[in-house]
């Protein structure tokens, strides 16, 4: 398998991370979002809306979309299970998912935050305050719901990481790149927190992949 990815997108941080806890190895390519590369033809035609990630299968086929991709990794390579079994549970965890991955995470990426700046002529401070804006609205239904439901334990649901860890934790790392105040949020700090301290979700973390700018 091949993965298109960039250091800092959280859709590719939350196929990552779902590819570490199966143990599934893939060949990376990296696509630079902030010089363009995603807009070249060669890239559109892998994925025409010029996003990452996208999973190029061994057969040739290619998955765009991040949740797509995890719940057909979810489909055929069953074991961890990151679904639960009861339909109502997973509905659960499929809702916590889309706030950040729906809701939230689409109004921060760069093609929008580019619009934003050369479209509309918003400066920095401005779009760092819509952005955090919208990460604040997402962080404060997940912390209802963690907070608000018994099923809520070690992880977001019980005491195994779900989909739904993957996600919230893909949203942690976005708010504390865009300087959010998590501190309203503790339960969903906590989670996210103690996943990070699992080899899975550590070696995904966007400042540790090879196309990360380097560190002083």
């Amino acid at each position: 398998m091949k993965l298109y990815s960039y250091w800092r997108s959280q859709a590719t941080f939350r196929v990552r991370v779902a590819l570490n806890l199966k143990g599934i190895a893939v060949e990376d390519s990296f696509i630079h979002l902030e010089k363009g590369d995603q807009y070249t033809d060669a890239y559109k035609a892998v994925n025409p809306l010029s996003v990452v990630p996208s999973l190029v299968l061994d057969d040739g086929t290619t998955l765009t979309q991040s949740m797509a991709i995890l719940e057909y990794l979810e489909e055929v390579y069953p074991t961890p299970a990151l679904l639960p079994e009861n339909p109502l549970d997973r509905a659960r965890v499929r809702a916590i998912c889309q706030i950040a991955v729906s809701d939230s995470h689409p109004l921060m990426v760069p093609r929008v935050r580019h619009y934003l700046e050369r479209e509309l002529g918003l400066d920095e401070p401005t779009r760092l305050k819509w952005m955090q804006h919208w990460i604040a609205a997402a962080m404060r239904a997940i912390e209802t719901h963690l907070t608000g439901d018994k099923r809520t334990g070690r992880f977001c649901h019980g005491d195994a990481p779900t989909l739904a860890d993957v996600c919230l934790v893909a949203q942690v790392i976005g708010a504390r790149g865009q300087q959010c105040d998590l501190t309203p949020y503790p339960t969903a700090v906590r989670i996210a927190d103690d996943c990070l301290k699992l080899p899975p979700f550590a070696s995904a973390h966007p400042r540790l992949r090879p196309d990360a700018p380097k560190q002083n």
